[in-house]
């Protein structure tokens, strides 16, 4: 039986406002790897977002190349990374001719084919095309076929697929060529499986958002989404990458199934638990999954208090986390409780007052004869009901020059 290894929305180099997160990403980048070491993983799926930007910095591109090096295990245990819409796709291929003599195959552009060879460590690519390769592990004696399908725009999917007729839906195009290559290469004699990194829904259903930290991808071709229906009926386990939450999108022909980022990256990812998944697949036969839950990492919550002693309390008892704080306020959040609050802690990313009186309260205070007052009162007052303190000279400023800007428009 395959033992494969799910991760995807690394990351690296990513920040949390102006908080490093790398320290982090070392610890369970080695949480991973410790994972893939006591399941015994045969192979490694690492399904997009690598980097967190085109240009990652030295420290993101020495940790991911110490980390794969750890994982490949000298080539004997084969990864297969694919660029998602945070990567660059030359800088993800670039390290790709010597990363494969470790077993590490890099896949960005829909138009490289990854060389026919057989490694050192007896891992051999036995058959390659666009989008696609197919990989023999010496220990097994099946094929492991493996459709890739990095996140790539409307234009150069295009350019590489044919622009065929205008009308037709970019989620047929894409659905016709995951086809062609599953009917010519996948058969039961091996095991199919489908790494990709785009936003996939089940038809039908109401589909995941995406989370704050991430770019929402171009819809491309004036599609919400792909479809899981849009996957070959071949597949015994599609690897996705994008959306940060674990998650199985459909399970009717085959597992699809987004693992989760390993760090929390946004505060609405906060009450979220961080997984890899691990896949047990033999040719012809359902695959079976679970989940692992990831322990490294700091935490990230969402709190409120009204008290500065129950504040100050619960800060102490939780040093090791971010924290976006809400604080309960008549007016606004003073001085002295403000320097009390952020001394206490190291990782508080955000500072919310709250008034007492609710939003509707503060609403319906602005009377009927409010209105009469002129503009800047009433946007200073509900500037106020919002926010817990009048705005500033320089609000106030851009505030009059849009209202000028209007007028004379």
């Amino acid at each position: 039986m395959l033992k494969i290894l799910h991760t995807a929305d690394w990351h690296l180099g990513k920040k949390l406002q102006e908080y490093s997160r790398v320290e982090e990403q070392k610890l369970v980048l080695e949480e991973i790897s410790s994972i893939a070491d006591q399941q015994e993983v045969d192979l490694v799926l690492l399904a997009g977002d690598i980097f967190d930007t085109f240009n990652p910095s030295h420290e993101a591109v020495e940790l991911l190349y110490k980390t794969l090096r750890k994982l490949s295990k000298n080539g004997a245990r084969p990864i297969i990374a694919i660029s998602g819409n945070h990567d660059s796709t030359q800088f993800v291929e670039a390290p790709d001719p010597l990363a494969r003599e470790m077993g590490i195959f890099f896949y960005g552009k829909y138009d490289t084919l990854i060389p026919l060879k057989k490694l050192d460590s007896g891992v051999e690519i036995s058959a390659s095309d666009s989008g696609f390769m197919e990989l023999r592990i010496p220990k097994f004696d099946f094929p492991i076929r493996i459709i890739l399908a990095p996140y790539a725009n409307e234009v150069s999917l295009r350019t590489h697929l044919g622009e065929g007729d205008r009308e037709y839906e970019f989620r047929k195009l894409m659905e016709a060529k995951w086809q062609q290559t599953a009917d010519q290469y996948c058969d039961d004699h091996g095991v199919n499986l489908f790494v990709g990194h785009f936003f996939f829904t089940k038809k039908g259903s109401k589909p995941e958002s995406e989370p704050e930290s991430e770019r929402p991808i171009l819809h491309v071709g004036g599609t919400q989404a792909l479809y899981t229906e849009n996957i070959p009926s071949q597949i015994q386990y599609a690897a996705l990458g994008h959306l940060h939450r674990f998650h199985a999108v459909d399970q009717e022909m085959a597992p699809v199934v987004y693992s989760s980022s390993p760090l929390a990256y946004s505060f609405s990812e906060a009450d979220q638990e961080k997984k890899v998944v691990l896949i047990n697949a033999t040719p012809g036969q359902s695959v079976d999954y679970k989940d692992i839950t990831l322990k490294a990492g700091r935490p990230l919550f969402r709190k409120r208090f009204e008290t500065l002693s129950e504040t100050l309390d619960w800060l102490n008892e939780n040093p090791y986390c971010f924290v976006e704080l809400t604080f309960v306020v008549d007016k606004s959040i003073e001085a002295s409780t403000r320097k009390a609050i952020m001394s206490a802690h190291d990782g508080i990313v955000s500072l919310i007052p709250e008034l007492k009186s609710n939003r509707k309260t503060n609403t319906e205070a602005m009377r009927v004869e409010d209105l009469s007052q002129d503009i800047n009162a009433l946007f200073g007052k509900y500037y106020e009901s919002q926010k817990g303190t009048p705005p500033n000279e320089e609000l106030m400023g851009i505030f009059q020059e849009v209202i000028a800007s209007q007028h004379h428009s």
